[in-house]
């Protein structure tokens, strides 16, 4: 079951970051277009590897991977929230 709830965490993380990058935010905007890529990317990796992380940690039955995915997302959901709102 935890596996299950982290692989959908997983499928809200990839939609919050793909919203961020996507939003026209000043910082984005002043970044190069070179770079701005490679941060897409790179952001992509990371978060497929924590995700990654979380399952493998939650199907050897170890509850504080999932714990920690679950406060990876709420982070990375309010930080999202600050960003496309615009309070950042």
């Amino acid at each position: 079951m935890a596996v299950a709830v982290i692989f959908v965490l997983g499928i809200v993380n990839f939609a919050l970051n793909r919203a961020v990058m996507a939003s026209n935010h000043p910082l984005l905007r002043q970044m190069p277009p070179l770079l701005k890529t490679m941060n897409q990317r790179f952001s992509l990796l990371i978060e497929f590897l924590m995700l990654v992380a979380g399952m493998l940690l939650a199907a050897q039955g170890w509850a504080w991977g999932a714990i920690g995915y679950g406060l990876y997302s709420m982070m990375n959901g309010f930080s999202a929230w600050m960003i496309l709102s615009g309070r950042v």
